[in-house]
């Protein structure tokens, strides 16, 4: 232990936190600062009489530093060294280092806030950034800050890969100590990238055989995730059959400790290890004998959508300083090799750092602590970053369905029941529902579902998602084969515990038969009302979600002929339309009607039916987005029957109502006056038809009309020209015939109709009709020419114009040209300004 790099910097450590609150230790992989920093700061003169508090991002960590700690001692866990995880504590009054998981430290800061009798809180590997460390460290600063000037708290922030100059100055310029470098050299090899979306299983493989082949020692093999690492453990153990010494060992969070024991430790005389590990080997482990790393580059991790109000696990490409950690884990013990799956090139394009959980988290459980602690604007404490303002609101309001923060004049509140959820170790969602269900005599089976909703799946290989199937586990083991004895033991031990925690609440209604497993659905529904689901067809995998998304069965299931759903968990990718149903519940109306009323919200609602084209009104109970029940009305507002209605034309369009083409040549002339008026002096007499203001309006000129109008033919029988004629006031329709006519008379007496649904409106004549005129006709009092479009014999335009004068002195002779060629029994004079005007191919001769 002398030689470790970390031993050098120990004496500038030392003074740093005799002089200062908080210090920065910047130490690389290998260095030792896990196992040398807390035993040699255990005798500083301002740590006497109190004890040392380690936080560590996982339980595995956590265990393995208590264990090596008490071992550099001669000591027992639970002697000088202790540690506090997840069903398991091993502290004692003797106990002067803690060794803690992070959600360990903030539920001690929530029972006291000023932390009595720790005089120092280390954050070890923080470079992690999970939210369970930023909020610690932030709640540590303001008790610093506020709570004790007697015996003052002192903060140590320890990392590999750190931004160490944004934490030295959330720690208001606390000092930065860097240690050495690794302590043996590592060969970096690069090659054979795993491409996008394609299976990382045979490149791993083959490495993997090839190091085994090229390299001396056991090996560390990184992976994003226990499906992976499945995969290659049976295509490894397949490849090595013939060879005994190699060993092929998986390593992640769903092992029970026996299982990561076994893979931490060194193995035995002759043999080599293959560890197979997702992202939980990364910091904090040495895994005896590892010498070799190979790291697929890929890691999986959980994401908040906050628009589907769902966590999602997202496989993304590793940052460099988590590639760093990796690589550093074969250089612990002597020189070692790392192969990284990815070109040079591509490390150079990899995130410097991983994104901190706070910023892609559910915040749930953050706004209850923050309640908690009196907390009502997140600015109020120190962070690297601050939480987002959408997320967190998003959680609150959450919170708030459940019962557990109330809005008031000074802010959000917590309420007794949220201060309830607050003490219990779990997801505010699973506290409710442990709470509510205690309360109906379902404490037990409350805690059993919250067991099998928080650990990795029981039934392992089995594509059902019946979470009823993993209770019947509890009570009897052998209803399945295929159940996975070690989840199935931490579930009744975790089930156990928390029953503890809850059954000393009093149970004012307890129900019938609190064991019968149909009221799976009832609890679920208490901790996920948004995913109450309701089946969509009368056959079918799909469902519908009280939060409005959308979620499906991928395989037949046996749930699927269950109307309604309480779901745990779903599954899927970003952008996908549909999320993947993995663990549910039947769940029957009349349980909601019982024992959820709260979740149902009674409207009225006058809605027209596509399928019947008629218009319904219903008395709705709605959950969330599902309607749960509906009952007809026989009384309907008169107001809100004409609002309805108008927004059927509104999403149809006023193409539903019974226009003419003579209707919509009249809308057009209003609409060009009140265009010219608009123009000149930004106001008109003249009203706003346009189709936009029309559906704008609706309820102005056409709601009145619509007393007879109850199925979509109805709309047809509408005398739409009376009703619209009738916005013009007197003297506007005898204005609109002066200024914008119908027909012009062109100079042969015809009466040509106007066309004006084209802008500048179009009268389209015959071209000989116009001959000896000079005058491009005008409208609306000489401010419009219309646009002549002069027809052939054939009434096909030959010429478009607005200057008639300039046609007859101009392109009149190459159109004469023409038309005299096509057309030689029609009159095509020299001089069409001379020329009598005639609607025959040639004029009368007198």
């Amino acid at each position: 232990m002398n030689d470790l790099p970390v031993n050098l910097i120990l004496p500038e450590l030392k003074r740093a936190l005799a002089a200062n609150p908080a210090a920065v230790l910047q130490a690389p992989p290998g260095a030792g600062k896990t196992t040398v920093v807390p035993l040699a700061l255990l005798d500083s003169d301002w740590l006497v009489g109190q004890k040392i508090i380690m936080l560590e991002p996982r339980r595995l960590a956590a265990r393995a530093a208590a264990e090596r700690l008490a071992q550099l001692l001669g000591e027992p866990v639970g002697q000088t060294v202790g540690y506090r995880i997840r069903l398991e504590s091993r502290v004692s009054a003797a106990t002067r280092i803690e060794v803690v998981t992070e959600g360990i430290l903030q539920r001690l800061l929530q029972a006291d806030p000023e932390l009595p009798g720790v005089g120092l809180v280390i954050f070890d590997e923080f470079h992690e950034r999970s939210l369970d460390a930023d909020l610690g460290l932030a709640l540590c600063l303001q008790t610093q800050q506020y709570l004790r000037d007697a015996a003052p708290l002192k903060l140590l922030v320890m990392s590999a890969t750190l931004d160490a100059a944004a934490v030295c100055d959330l720690l208001d310029g606390a000092p930065l100590i860097s240690s050495q470098g690794r302590q043996y050299p590592v060969d970096v090899r690069y090659g054979n990238p795993v491409r996008p979306g394609q299976p990382v299983d045979y490149l791993v493989v083959q490495c993997v055989l090839q190091a085994l082949a090229e390299e001396s020692g056991s090996i560390l093999v990184f992976l994003p995730g226990v499906g992976e690492i499945r995969r290659v453990q049976r295509q490894l153990q397949e490849a090595l059959a013939a060879q005994n010494e190699v060993q092929v060992i998986p390593l992640h969070g769903e092992l029970d400790f026996a299982s990561q024991r076994q893979a931490i430790e060194p193995a035995a005389q002759g043999q080599r290890k293959v560890v197979l590990a997702t992202s939980i080997a990364e910091t904090s482990l040495t895994i005896e004998g590892v010498r070799v790393v190979i790291d697929c580059g890929l890691a999986r991790q959980p994401a908040f959508d906050p628009v589907s109000g769902m966590t999602r696990l997202h496989t993304v490409r590793v940052s460099r300083a988590a590639a760093e950690q990796r690589a550093g884990r074969a250089g612990r013990l002597e020189p070692g090799v790392a192969y990284r799956l990815w070109s040079v090139s591509q490390q150079h394009q990899l995130a410097a750092r991983s994104e901190p959980e706070i910023l892609q988290a559910d915040l749930a459980p953050l706004a209850l602590q923050l309640a908690g602690w009196g907390i009502q604007d997140p600015a109020e404490l120190a962070w690297l970053d601050q939480p987002p303002s959408a997320a967190l609101q998003q959680g609150r309001e959450l919170l708030e369905r459940l019962g557990a923060l109330r809005q008031a004049d000074n802010g959000w509140l917590q309420t007794p029941h949220g201060l309830a959820m607050a003490g219990l170790p779990m997801h505010p969602r699973l506290a409710h529902m442990l709470l509510k269900g205690q309360r109906l005599g379902l404490g037990e089976m409350a805690c059993r579902v919250a067991a099998v909703v928080s650990e990795r799946d029981l039934l392992r290989g089995i594509e059902d998602a019946d979470l009823a199937r993993r209770l019947a586990l509890f009570d009897d083991t052998r209803a399945e084969p295929s159940a996975d004895r070690g989840a199935l033991h931490r579930a009744r031990t975790l089930a156990k515990q928390w029953h503890r925690l809850v059954e000393r609440s009093p149970v004012p209604s307890p129900v019938s038969d609190p064991r019968n497993e149909s009221w799976a659905g009832v609890l679920l529904a208490m901790a996920y009302p948004d995913r109450i689901a309701s089946r969509r067809a009368e056959l079918g995998s799909e469902y519908r979600l009280a939060n409005g998304r959308a979620a499906a069965f991928a395989n037949v299931d046996s749930l699927q002929g269950q109307q309604w759903l309480a779901v745990a968990s779903l599954g899927g990718h970003a952008g996908q339309s549909s999320a993947r149903i993995f663990l549910a519940a039947a769940l029957l109306p009349e349980q909601i009607e019982a024992h959820l009323p709260e979740l149902l919200v009674s409207r009225e609602t006058l809605e027209w039916d596509a399928r019947s084209e008629t218009l319904l009104a219903e008395r709705q109970q709605m959950l969330g987005a599902l309607v749960f029940s509906r009952k007809p009305l026989t009384q309907i507002d008169p107001r809100q029957r004409s609002q309805a209605l108008c927004q059927v034309v509104r999403k149809q369009g006023l193409e539903l109502l019974p226009w003419t083409p003579a209707l919509r040549q009249w809308q057009a002339r209003v609409n060009l006056l009140r265009d010219l008026d608009v123009q000149t002096t930004a106001d008109s007499r003249w009203p706003d038809l346009s189709d936009q203001a029309l559906l704008d309006s609706l309820e102005q000129w056409l709601a009145p009309w619509l007393d007879k109008v109850t199925r979509l033919a109805h709309f047809g029988n509408l005398d739409l020209s009376s009703i619209l004629t009738g916005l013009l006031p007197w003297p506007l329709p005898r204005e609109l015939d002066e200024q914008a006519p119908t027909h012009w008379e062109v100079p042969t007496g015809s009466q040509i109709r106007i066309d004006y649904s084209d802008s500048p409106p179009v009268l389209a004549v015959r071209l000989q009709e116009m001959f000896g005129s000079t005058d491009t006709p005008r409208i609306a009092g000489g401010r419009v020419a219309l646009k002549l479009h002069l027809l052939s014999p054939a009434r096909r335009p030959v010429q478009v114009t607005q200057d008639l004068a300039g046609f007859w002195t101009g392109s009149y002779l190459e159109v004469k040209k023409d038309m005299k060629g096509r057309y030689p029994k029609h009159y095509w004079p020299d001089d069409p300004l001379q020329a009598e005007p005639t609607t025959r191919a040639k004029p009368r001769k007198n």
